[in-house]
């Protein structure tokens, strides 16, 4: 009881700092990936891939969880930050979750009790999820399809997908006026290919850090901290980070981001 435990499905929204993270990390492998569709109604282990479930619904010929395709992630995740994308977040179509509390008893939330916001829920930290329900809607699987490949193409568009990178860094503030995007704000205060160390914000898409090849986890994190200063201090606004930052600090060499670093 006296020893902590994280628990993390693959990885794709965290940064782990490079001492390391105390205690014991539980990674929720196959024993947890399984899907299966019964009805209008798809159950999936939290250790499942957004984009097969997605698929699973899609080969059931059932809408609405097509935007799980553009989310790179596992169920878990998703559960834990109300994931969202392309219009949707997953409370549009969540039936219920299961978890287990502290002491490992089993639980079922409904969506109610999950407290779904943008990127949270209240569920302690300490709960795990283990499966959820979501519902889907009968459709056409051709136009499901469609849908999925658009959301695909329209990723590799836009977002660095070839680079090593933690995802989305900051949420979208929800008090701005005419629905300002972090990556907009980003952009203003002039962080487009800001680098520190290793650490560089993309240039396809400027919400998005990027390990040029020797990044540590002091580098990302510090850059991201710059530019939350750079975007407060032009526009007022104080980012939220959406990437999970798990773990205690080491001790790499200091980096500092200077003018010449800065490529934009």
């Amino acid at each position: 009881a006296d020893v902590p435990v994280t628990v993390i499905g693959v990885g794709s929204n965290i940064i782990v700092r490079d001492g390391g993270i105390e205690g014991v990390v539980v990674r929720l492998g196959r024993g947890f990936a399984g899907i299966d569709v019964s009805g209008g109604v798809i159950t999936a282990g939290a250790g499942a891939h957004d984009m097969n479930v997605a698929r699973s619904a899609r080969d059931a010929g059932l809408s609405g969880l097509e935007f799980l395709s553009g989310i790179p992630g596992t169920i878990g995740g998703a559960l834990r930050m109300n994931a969202g994308a392309f219009g949707r977040e997953v409370k549009d179509v969540i039936v219920d979750a299961e978890a287990l509390d502290p002491a490992g008893r089993p639980e079922r939330l409904a969506l109610s009790e999950l407290g779904f916001g943008y990127r949270q829920c209240v569920v302690p930290e300490d709960w795990t999820f283990i499966a959820a329900r979501f519902r889907g809607v009968p459709g056409d699987k051709d136009e499901i399809t469609c849908r999925m490949e658009d959301i695909q193409a329209e990723r590799e568009t836009s977002q660095p997908l070839r680079t090593p990178t933690g995802g989305s860094t900051f949420k979208n503030p929800e008090d701005m006026p005419e629905d300002m995007k972090a990556w907009e704000l980003i952009e203003k205060a002039g962080c487009r290919g800001l680098r520190r160390g290793g650490a560089e914000v993309s240039e396809k898409h400027c919400n998005f850090l990027i390990n040029t090849g020797r990044a540590t986890a002091a580098d990302l994190e510090g850059l991201g901290e710059e530019v939350r200063r750079r975007v407060f201090e032009t526009a007022g606004v104080r980012l939220a980070w959406e990437i999970r930052r798990l773990g205690v600090a080491g001790r790499p060499a200091a980096r500092e981001v200077s003018g010449e670093e800065n490529a934009s």
